[in-house]
């Protein structure tokens, strides 16, 4: 544990104390008062209400959209199944920056609703609630297809045995069942869109705010670090109290379940409702999830002079006018391949040790340790980068010119997913085994090379690809820490849609499609070497 709590306590706790200390310390003092007036300001109260009532309208739609796909997936068996999963997953790594890219090539200015139809939905709540169902709807399908395809058919088709009708027996046996899993995916979607900030970011335009978005403009528009402070800790107290009652309500209703393998439960479409169930679902992701991918695709080639490569050609020039980079803005994807794999390496080598830690039974110390390593998804980002800029400035970590800086906040995204992905496959190992090599005089350190890590070499590769394309999207700290001449990709998508122009705009679509192929090559590859144990986890 000593290595992974120092890197928390040195890159995230230090940062983050100190910039809402900066904001919240003055002359002395310490200004709580500050969350009297911050919290009693109209705009800042319009701000929460959004924040609250869009996350939660987004995990109602996408919770009714999704189950069906869930069940399609779980108890389904088609052609294409595997692939269809993969490209359903490949919404969940994009960048958030990528997303309101798709949705604004979509439903913006110029979109493809705009030139059929005149319809334009950016800056409009709805654009953020699709590209909020479009992003989270593989949570859903993972997590809750994942246990439904392993519930016994058989308790259900006892039930019916017994007189049930099909939904009397699916609410009586199949649903409460299910409870925990939706309950985790309600949760994840809620915190995910409750912290949205790219979408917002692009598709919200002045118009709508997330706390995330407000915490962004008051530290970079306006250099107010008293009420970024103050959003900053509401943010963290409200992620922690949702966290909270979720393990209390949850831990209350799980139990027992007859699990079986996922091959035993599903089987090829049968009667009319199950194949309109199948079409619904496959409708569903090619108008929801298919669509804005491919319009997006479709703008990044639409020039001027009709399709072509232009903007792609552009990515490889330098703009003399000083523009939005010191650099070509291709540069961009090298720079953010390096530290996607400097994040990927120090996500491992925190999030490894971690996990091995958490199988340990240590009581309160090792459930605090699992909280502490979840903190950094429920923290504003914006926060964490910036605070990096004021706190890694002096020896002995003088970081703020150094490359490093940037794959060392990504990590911080990555350790979360590499802990939950390799978590239940170390909880899985046979405790004896480690203990008959010691009594044939294994070291500890021999012991986990020779017995843990054959068992779990391909959830570490699971794990490295999630770390890899979360750490390849992170937007919200890097946009403060990505130096002008080093910038990643989804600094440099969100600086193009910054600037007007239609040759801005052909480069952010390119540079976004270039980012697509990357993370959805990298989820592919996830998918041919997940195990069947690790195949549900994110």
């Amino acid at each position: 544990m000593a290595g992974p709590v120092a890197f928390f306590a040195v890159f995230f706790a230090y940062p983050v104390a100190a910039i809402v200390g900066r904001g919240l310390h003055a002359d002395g003092v310490w200004q709580f008062g500050r969350f009297g007036e911050v919290l009693g300001r109209p705009d800042i109260l319009s701000v929460l209400w959004f924040t609250t009532w869009q996350a939660l309208a987004s995990t109602a739609l996408t919770l009714l959209i999704a189950l069906p796909g869930a069940y399609a997936f779980a108890r389904l068996d088609f052609p294409g199944k595997r692939l269809l999963r993969a490209v359903v997953t490949v919404p969940f790594v994009l960048p958030t920056v990528v997303v309101g890219s798709a949705f604004l090539a979509l439903l913006g200015r110029g979109g493809l609703l705009d030139e059929l139809w005149g319809i334009r939905l950016d800056t409009t709540v709805w654009a953020i609630l699709l590209a909020h169902v479009f992003f989270n709807y593989a949570v859903v399908v993972r997590t809750v297809g994942g246990l439904w395809s392993q519930l016994d058919p058989r308790q259900e088709e006892a039930a019916r045995v017994l007189g049930a009708g099909r939904f009397a027996a699916w609410r009586r046996v199949t649903l409460p069942a299910l409870v925990p899993s939706l309950a985790a995916a309600a949760l994840m979607v809620f915190l995910f869109t409750f912290t949205s900030f790219g979408v917002v970011q692009i598709l919200g335009g002045p118009s709508f705010s997330t706390l995330e978005v407000e915490i962004y403009r008051q530290t970079a528009d306006f250099l107010d670090l008293p009420t970024a402070a103050v959003l900053t800790l509401v943010q963290f107290a409200a992620v922690g109290a949702v966290l909270a009652v979720h393990a209390w309500t949850v831990r209350r209703r799980e139990s027992a379940l007859r699990l079986v393998g996922p091959a035993r439960t599903a089987r090829p479409p049968r009667g009319t409702a199950q194949w309109a169930l199948l079409g619904g679902v496959l409708a569903t992701v090619l108008v929801l999830l298919l669509a804005p991918l491919a319009v997006l695709v479709e703008r990044s080639f639409d020039t001027a002079g009709g399709y072509g490569l232009d903007h792609y050609r552009e990515l490889g020039t330098v703009d003399p006018a000083g523009g939005a980079f010191l650099v070509a803005p291709i540069e961009a994807v090298w720079n953010s391949l390096q530290y996607a794999l400097a994040a990927t390496a120090i996500a491992l080598a925190v999030g490894g040790p971690a996990a091995a830690a958490l199988t340990r039974r240590a009581g309160r110390l090792v459930r605090g340790f699992d909280a502490l390593l979840m903190l950094p998804l429920g923290v504003s980002a914006v926060t964490v980068g910036f605070g990096f800029l004021i706190t890694l400035d002096e020896p002995p970590l003088d970081l703020r010119a150094s490359w490093i800086l940037v794959p060392l906040a990504q990590a911080l995204v990555g350790v979360p997913f590499v802990v939950r992905t390799m978590l239940p496959v170390l909880r899985a190992v046979d405790e004896r085994l480690r203990e008959a090599a010691a009594v044939l005089g294994a070291s500890p350190l021999r012991a986990w090379r020779e017995v843990d890590l054959p068992l779990v070499r391909r959830a570490l590769l699971v794990a490295a690809g999630f770390a890899f394309a979360v750490s390849l999207g992170e937007f919200g700290a890097t946009v403060f820490i990505a130096r002008p001449d080093n910038p990643t990709l989804p600094v440099a998508v969100a600086r193009l849609l910054g600037r007007p122009g239609e040759l801005n705009y052909g480069q952010a679509m390119a540079l976004s499609t270039i980012l697509m192929v990357v993370c959805a090559a990298a989820l592919l590859l996830l998918e041919r070497v997940r195990t069947e144990s690790t195949s549900e986890e994110f």
